[in-house]
């Protein structure tokens, strides 16, 4: 069995989420469904022994909606499990997490608010963010709005606190390749997607390609748990994320993941 990870951000709004629900949340399956604390995944299909160590030195800061810490399907997991500098708060349209606000002030980074560049005046859109490598520069820390699309355009409207930040507006030529929930347009992506596009315009080319070769293999597991069958970790998918990550403990996480 691998060693327990410390819960990340993500599972620590998790957490004081599940503590303020008034019944318990039921994730598709229904309530026999066990799944596995670290990666809520059923345990015969357990991702922690694949989680990658890489060293990330850009951040992220997720807003979530109110029940996306809850659901399993949910990719800024898997963000807080690859980049050790993620943060994660629950949005609120009346107030703003005071550690929220301390975050987007600290002097040591420079935020950018992640959404398309069609819905915003044109003066607050960038394309490109400072590098990550330079230490003395600001580091990036890309705010993503961790909802599904329409509580997404919410979040940005009734949000004044994030209205000062430059709005980074990501141009990829991709399509999106989640297959875990259903968007109308292919060119929306899951927020795992979209961290890995703001780690490749960081210059941090390694940790993006880890963070989407470890969706893929997320998804596989989750799949193919739904379907009752069996995951072959000799597949594709797996052999690329074993050719990205590190082992655990041979470069160690880069920074341990802050507390907000």
């Amino acid at each position: 069995m691998p060693t327990p990870a410390l819960p990340h951000a993500v599972s620590r709004l998790r957490t004081a989420r599940l503590a303020r629900s008034a019944k318990p949340f039921l994730a598709r399956g229904g309530p026999r469904g066990e799944r596995c604390a670290g990666c809520r995944l059923l345990p015969s299909h357990c991702l922690c022994a694949l989680r990658p160590a890489v060293p990330v030195r850009a951040g992220v800061c997720l807003l979530m909606a109110d029940i996306e810490p809850l659901k399993p399907s949910n990719t800024g997991w898997l963000v807080a499990d690859v980049v050790a500098d993620t943060f994660a708060f629950g949005w609120a349209r009346t107030e703003a997490d005071p550690a929220l606000l301390a975050l987007l002030a600290d002097p040591q980074w420079q935020p950018y608010l992640v959404f398309p560049g069609e819905f915003v005046a044109p003066g607050r859109v960038v394309a490109e963010v400072q590098p990550a490598a330079s230490d003395t520069s600001r580091r990036p820390l890309f705010v993503l709005l961790d909802a599904t699309w329409p509580e997404a355009r919410k979040m940005f409207r009734k949000s004044p606190y994030l209205d000062h930040l430059p709005v980074l507006s990501l141009q990829s030529e991709q399509l999106s390749r989640y297959r875990l929930r259903r968007s109308r347009r292919a060119d929306h992506f899951c927020t795992s997607e979209v961290a890995a596009l703001c780690l490749e315009l960081a210059g941090e080319p390694h940790a993006a390609q880890t963070l989407a070769a470890y969706l893929e293999v997320f998804t596989q597991h989750y799949l193919l748990a739904k379907q009752q069958r069996p995951v072959d970790l000799e597949d594709p998918a797996h052999q690329d994320l074993r050719s990205l990550r590190l082992p655990h403990g041979a470069e160690g996480r880069q920074s341990s993941p802050s507390v907000p």
